[in-house]
Parts: structure tokens; C-alpha cells; sequence
């Protein structure tokens, strides 16, 4: 990034309802010159680049711009490149079949970027985005810190907003991590969880920790029942963690990266900065939480294997 050259986020599946959503989300909340638009399905593509044009006639506040990719290459010379490419789960359909053919997707988008620009960072949403951000981290030659996923992001936010719910407080009062999977293992680490800086623990009030757990995981399918999609949340992630990335603000928040002692992506917080994933903290969890967080990593050890056979065989 350079004072002569506009900072720049490129959206790769940006056809789809959640890469026009991101797109959306960076518009309503600028904080890059350019938004490069990537998808094979071209007439979408530009249709949606239209149509996020008329948006930004409307703004005073922006002076983003936005640019169709006639070559994926140029999406992987962004400052920042998002991830949303993959397919939906199909009627029918097992998990392991749809994460053998997104990992197979994924491939291609990070064949079709080239050689991407060495101090950019990659933003992986597509789910499953845990399996998913394993393989970008695979495919993509780039170290681990520059390539991560929104992981639990939107469901610690989730978590948030009900506990601030239930005890009558904002949301900024509220400290809480949901780690693991993006999906049903994921652990929410009670013993880490903070009102104000008081221990959760110590908040004389009567809530229903698995009932609110259970909220947490299951928003996401309710949401997706009724209307089809989950996108305009992942949108706001998304513009929220480019926004950490650009202006350095070394932010700590719950992202998919790779976890050595376990042997997997998936959420921890980490500290967000322009290099992108700068460093990774440790919460103080009970015997409890962390043996769930081992059986979530085991979970998606198993999902990655059979990902990797897919592949294999062609």
C-alpha cells in the first residue's frame, strides 16, 4: 500500500449474495479506494458492479470505486482478497460431499489468482470456512498470518448481543468468545466471559448458559430456513476485519487460523493488524472448554482428511 496507490479489496465470488453483501457493507463504510469485483459468471458480475455504482451516487461520504476483474489475477494484487467462492449444500447432500467440492472450488480460485502479491492478506468466508481457510493456507502461497477466515466472528457477536440482552447492558459492555468450529462444535468459553470487566461469574443474574449456547450455534440455520441466506451479517464481519487490516488497528478478535498444537484452523482471538493476523491469544479456559475445543479440532481433522481424498481422486 502506497500514498499514489489506492488500497485495494477484491472480492472473489462477488456474483453471489454474500460477496455483494461484503461489497455493500464496504461502500456503506469505506475504507478503500477500489473494490475489484471477481467472478466467472461475468453478466452478474457487472450487473452487480452497476448496481453498487448507484449506490455510491447516493453517498457523500465515499469515493470508493468499483472495478469488474476481466482477469482473476488482478483480484489477487489486492491489498486485501475475500474469499466467498462455494457452492451451497444441496438437498440430500453430505457435509463431506460439499466440503470435497469447495475445497476442489477453492483450488481453482487460488490457480486462478496467480502468483498474488506477497503482502496481501486473504480473507476466507466461504463455508466450511474453517476446512476452507485449511485450504487457502495450502493453495495459496502467502504465510499462515496473512491467510485466515472469518471463523466465529459473527457467532461471538451473536453470543454478545444475547448476553447483553439478558443482563441489560450494551454490548460494548460485553467480553465473550465463542472458539473452535464455525458450525455445531463450536464452544463458547463461559469461563472467559466479562461485563464491564467483572467475571460473568460474579453478575447476580439468572441465565440459561446452554439455552443461550444453543441460540448462539443455531441463528445461523434458523436464519437460513426462513429466507434462504445469512449475508448481510458476514457482510458487516467482513468490512469490520478489513478495516482492522488497513488501518492497523491491532484489534483482538475470534478468527479461523491455524493452530499448531491441534493441527487445524479454527477460531481463537487474535490480534488484527496490516500484516494480518498478528498474533494469536491464549484465553484462560477450564479443563472442561479446552477437551471440547480438542474434540472440535478432531472434528474438523476428520472433515479436512476426507476433503483431501476428494481432491486426490480427482
Amino acid at each position: 500500500m502506497t500514498s499514489t496507490s489506492p488500497t485495494k479489496i477484491a472480492i472473489v465470488g462477488a456474483a453471489g449474495t454474500v460477496g455483494s453483501s461484503i461489497a455493500f457493507s464496504l461502500i456503506l463504510n469505506p475504507i478503500a479506494g477500489q473494490i475489484i469485483l471477481s467472478d466467472p459468471q461475468t453478466d452478474v458480475v457487472k450487473a452487480q458492479a452497476e448496481d453498487l455504482r448507484d449506490a455510491i451516487l447516493q453517498s457523500d461520504t465515499t469515493s470508493t470505486r468499483v472495478h469488474v476483474a476481466e482477469d482473476p489475477k488482478e483480484a489477487g494484487q489486492a491489498d486485501i482478497i475475500i474469499i466467498t467462492a462455494g457452492a451451497a449444500q444441496k438437498k440430500g447432500e453430505s457435509r463431506t460431499d460439499l466440503v470435497g467440492k469447495n475445497a476442489k472450488i477453492l483450488k481453482s480460485v487460488a490457480e486462478s489468482l496467480g502468483q498474488v502479491r506477497k503482502e496481501a492478506v486473504v480473507l476466507v468466508v466461504a463455508n466450511p470456512v474453517d476446512v476452507m481457510t485449511y485450504f487457502a493456507q495450502k493453495f495459496i502461497d502467502l504465510p499462515k498470518g496473512q491467510v485466515f477466515g472469518s471463523g466465529t466472528f459473527l457467532d461471538s457477536a451473536r453470543l454478545k448481543g444475547k448476553l447483553a440482552e439478558q443482563i441489560g447492558v450494551s454490548q460494548s459492555n460485553v467480553e465473550a468468545f465463542v472458539l473452535g468450529e464455525h458450525g455445531e462444535s463450536q464452544v463458547v468459553a463461559w469461563s472467559a466471559v466479562s461485563v464491564g470487566g467483572v467475571a460473568l461469574d460474579r453478575i447476580e443474574k439468572d441465565i440459561d448458559r446452554q439455552q443461550v449456547a444453543d441460540q448462539t450455534r443455531d441463528k445461523a440455520g434458523a436464519i437460513i430456513d426462513a429466507k434462504g441466506t445469512t449475508n448481510y451479517g458476514i457482510g458487516a464481519v467482513a468490512s469490520s476485519i478489513c478495516k482492522a487490516i488497513l488501518f492497523d488497528q491491532r484489534v483482538i478478535r475470534p478468527v479461523s487460523h491455524w493452530q499448531e498444537d491441534l493441527g487445524v484452523c479454527l477460531s481463537m482471538p487474535a490480534v488484527l493488524g496490516r500484516s494480518g493476523l498478528i498474533q494469536s491469544i491464549p484465553l484462560p479456559l477450564s479443563d472442561e472448554e479446552t477437551e471440547k475445543v480438542r474434540k472440535s479440532a478432531q472434528s474438523l481433522k476428520e472433515v479436512n482428511e476426507e476433503a483431501n481424498k476428494a481432491i486426490e481422486s480427482g
